[in-house]
């Protein structure tokens, strides 16, 4: 596998230099505000990435303020209270996403953060996740959650602000181009694996797991750009 100084080199000359690489994996992620969110936030913020999932995301921004106003704007327990004829009169209201199978994950994920919430809170939980075995947090949602494996709930912590890295497409590509992953990209014999070298890269650089991330896709594939 490619030391980190062999990637970040190769990632600086397809994107035009050190400083516009620089420019584009942006700041790392620091989990300390992650922590300072309130579960709403939480359950907002999964309840957007499952509704965008497999969906054109602005549509599902442009509704959010919406989805905001008719579920209480995600306070867990006004959630948890409602009645499944409730939950169901909502999915049909024009003013949200007609979906009642993704709606239904709206109470299903509030039960998950009630249950899995520290004293303080369940954002609380997910921010000091450590970092090293941060697919063991997308394991963690997967399993006690709805509609958040694959890579739904990777983005849901991303658009939190917890680091943890992303795999897109040329993400996946670069590790089977290295043989690291041969069989289906979900599995734990894969995630390890990428886990594994992510760690190692961590080892030798100070780039957060979103910034590496970015940084593996920056050096792969049809993405030069020639330096001014």
């Amino acid at each position: 596998m490619e030391s980190f100084s062999t990637l970040y080199q190769r990632a600086c000359k397809r994107k035009g230099g050190e400083q516009a690489l620089k420019h584009l994996l942006g700041d790392g992620k620091h989990n300390q505000q992650v922590a300072q969110l309130t579960d709403d936030r939480v359950l907002s913020a999964f309840s957007k990435k499952i509704f965008q999932s497999g969906f054109v995301w602005r549509v599902v921004e442009q509704k959010w303020p919406d989805f905001e106003e008719t579920f209480f704007h995600f306070d867990i327990e006004k959630i948890l209270m409602m009645p499944d004829e409730m939950l169901e009169t909502k999915a049909s209201d024009p003013k949200i996403i007609r979906n009642f199978t993704k709606v239904k994950t709206i109470k299903a994920n509030a039960q998950m953060i009630f249950e899995h919430r520290d004293e303080q809170s369940f954002a609380h939980v997910i921010a000091h996740w450590p970092s090293d075995d941060i697919i063991g947090l997308w394991a963690f949602l997967k399993q006690h959650g709805q509609r958040l494996g694959g890579n739904t709930g990777p983005y849901a912590l991303r658009a939190l602000g917890v680091d943890t890295f992303i795999i897109s497409r040329d993400v996946e590509a670069y590790f089977r181009a290295h043989d690291i992953v041969t069989g289906g990209i979900q599995s734990k014999t894969s995630l390890n694996a990428i886990q594994q070298q992510f760690n190692q890269w961590q080892t030798e650089c100070d780039l957060s797991l979103s910034q590496l991330s970015r940084l593996v896709a920056f050096a792969t594939g049809d993405n030069h750009i020639q330096a001014q």
